[in-house]
């Protein structure tokens, strides 16, 4: 009779640790967290639509890089896209800068379409299992985040922005002095 208590007690608890556990989050291997100024950027690995090729932030260090998250069914992402754009063609010869436009939740056809119907060249990066995103904390589309050399977020815009204005090339021109 005591041993049945005893199993019970045991298995009572061990329901309880393990409960505890998916709450917290131990035990799990992927926690979430949320990229934050001032903090290193989230390593992610991304695949450019128009090589195939597999990109890594980690492989980009050095470099300045503008991380934007867009879909071409998103209003504000729409608003924004001329201005991205144009700082991509303002960056064009700039060796330690790299934009990075991450599709999300849409399909890369859809995308390479709607630049091409709006005459804008900047690169799509496709986000195949959506980790990037979930590595950034990311809260909707679009937002954009702006990695300095050593790999340390420097900014980050919730939100569509003027991105060829004359702030944030200021802060771009900056950050490739550094």
């Amino acid at each position: 009779m005591k041993s049945k208590k005893l199993i019970l007690i045991i298995l009572f608890l061990a329901g309880l640790f393990l409960i505890a556990s998916f709450i917290t989050g131990r035990g799990t291997k992927e926690r979430l967290t949320i990229a934050a100024v001032d903090s290193p950027s989230p390593d992610i690995e991304l695949i450019d639509s128009a090589s195939g090729k597999k990109v890594s932030t980690s492989e980009l260090r050095g470099k300045v890089l503008f991380i934007n998250f867009w879909a071409t069914w998103c209003e504000p992402c729409q608003e924004e896209a001329p201005s991205i754009d144009r700082l991509f063609r303002h960056f064009l010869n700039e060796q330690g800068f790299v934009m990075l436009t991450v599709l999300f939740r849409d399909d890369a056809q859809n995308a390479i379409g709607y630049l091409k119907q709006n005459g804008f060249n900047f690169p799509i990066m496709i986000d195949p299992d959506g980790k990037a995103a979930r590595d950034f904390g990311l809260t909707g589309v679009p937002e954009t985040y702006i990695v300095d050399k050593k790999g340390i977020l420097r900014e980050k815009v919730i939100g569509p922005a003027p991105w060829d204005s004359a702030d944030a090339v200021a802060l771009i021109s900056k950050l490739l002095k550094e």
